[in-house]
């Protein structure tokens, strides 16, 4: 295995950890994540199911990631997920008092600021999509290889 499929596969792991981590913490403290969610400016009419619709999505992007076959789905739509996160947080940010507002995520990514937690999914963004562009450009070489 190369360099770039190394690193396929370690952010491929690192999103598997993700999305299996913040899919278990938001099951686990259900009755807090739908609290959380409905004082959510947003999710106010729909958090009950949105509390249900989130951690279904990230548990089928652990599925989609592990498999060979779906793993490039999972990267493009963890990047898309992610992307979509980032910009509720940056909504809030700018629009609301986000001291008043719970952070809606599991774990230790509750514990960070609202900045942080922009920082830390953009991070993960850029990581899925270099994963994605890597995995293509293996893909080719080893199509163009087997011809």
């Amino acid at each position: 295995m190369n360099i770039k499929g190394i690193f396929v596969q370690t952010v491929t792991l690192l999103l598997i950890a993700l999305w299996g981590y913040t899919a278990l913490s938001k099951l686990f403290g259900f009755e807090v994540f739908q609290a959380q969610l409905s004082l959510s400016p947003i999710f106010k009419i729909t958090y009950p199911f949105i509390a249900v619709l989130v951690p279904c999505i990230e548990l089928i992007l652990v599925a989609l990631l592990i498999f060979d076959k779906t793993k490039r789905m999972g990267l493009g739509l963890s990047a898309l997920l992610l992307t979509i996160f980032t910009g509720y947080l940056a909504y809030i940010l700018t629009n609301y008092n986000s001291n008043e507002l719970p952070c809606t995520c599991g774990g230790f990514i509750a514990e960070m600021t609202w900045a942080q937690h922009i920082i830390f999914n953009v991070t993960f963004i850029i990581l899925a999509v270099s994963a994605l562009y890597f995995d293509k450009v293996n893909h080719i070489k080893h199509s163009s290889v087997a011809l």
